[in-house]
């Protein structure tokens, strides 16, 4: 088992539910402690050497349930400024990760460090899944995250009115539901823009067993639960993607919400991926070229150029 460099942040904050008060605010942080792996792991494509001079927050509480957490990465090398926020809202099914929970977690701390790296804060929130949770709760779990972000990035430099929720797999659907559904917006849970990677957006007869674990099995009420007609009145900049690699059906599922934008006149950018093996692949950090790591960073610069009073 690969060794971590030992890091512990101790912050108190008091507990939230998705529906209950906002979590109480932060105390500054200080000495925070350089993260990463030993420099002989070369684990997930070398996470020692993308997250050189980023520094972790842990297992930061933003809800009321063990599962509602989310780490900060921040760069060592202080900007100015506020820097945008990139959130990461992952996961490869609605039951959890493919790969095992350690594996997992470096191959998402590039992510994270592909962020800081490029003068912004990353977030990653974890939340609570299938079958224990269930439709909406992911959702809701995202809102939540998402209103601690705003009372408390300030802390860590970053900016509240420029965050980018990047959802992955079970993840874009949590972050699509939440734009789609206002209803489970919670107070001050607003993005600045989202990308969507590899998603489903709609279930359908065919929902696989994951699916069923978050969405039920009464295929009557999938409909309900998509992100559709919702999604087309969101207002805010969206970039899709899927893979090359996917099924067909997560491919179909992008190509539908893509063409349903466009006929709206909310047309996305989209993104076709080599190949989509963990979040840190999505984004060419195994250098297999196409990624999002190119449109995401133009919708960042496009955010900042606009000039947010």
């Amino acid at each position: 088992m690969k060794n971590y460099l030992a890091f512990f942040l101790l912050l108190t904050m008091t507990a939230a539910s998705a529906h209950g008060p906002l979590p109480a605010r932060l105390l500054p942080p200080s000495d925070l402690v350089q993260a990463g792996l030993t420099d002989n792991d070369t684990t997930a494509g070398g996470t020692a050497r993308l997250c050189e001079q980023v520094s972790f927050s842990r297992g930061l509480r933003y809800g009321e349930s063990e599962a509602n957490v989310l780490d900060v990465a921040t760069s060592a090398v202080k900007a100015d400024t506020p820097r945008p926020v990139l959130l990461f809202v992952t996961g490869d099914s609605f039951t959890g990760d493919h790969a095992a929970p350690e594996l997992a977690r470096q191959i998402q701390d590039q992510a994270m460090c592909f962020a800081a790296r490029n003068d912004m804060i990353g977030v990653r929130v974890n939340y609570r899944l299938a079958p224990a949770a269930t439709w909406p709760v992911g959702a809701t779990d995202v809102a939540a995250a998402l209103s601690w972000i705003h009372g408390n990035i300030d802390l860590f430099n970053g900016d509240a009115r420029e965050i980018v929720a990047v959802g992955y797999g079970a993840g874009a659907f949590h972050v699509a539901t939440l734009l789609a559904h206002p209803e489970f917006q919670a107070d001050r849970a607003d993005v600045a823009a989202v990308v969507l990677v590899s998603g489903i957006y709609r279930a359908g007869k065919d929902a696989s067993d994951s699916e069923k674990a978050y969405l039920g099995t009464d295929a009557s009420q999938y409909n309900a639960r998509s992100v559709f007609p919702g999604i087309l009145n969101v207002d805010v900049p969206i970039v899709l993607a899927w893979a090359a690699d996917d099924s067909a059906g997560i491919i179909a599922q992008g190509e539908t919400l893509k063409k349903t934008l466009c006929g709206a006149g909310h047309c996305p950018r989209s993104a076709l991926l080599r190949s989509r093996n963990g979040i840190a692949n999505a984004f060419g950090l195994d250098g297999s070229g196409e990624s999002l790591a190119e449109p995401t960073l133009l919708l960042v610069r496009q955010l900042e150029a606009r000039g947010l009073p």
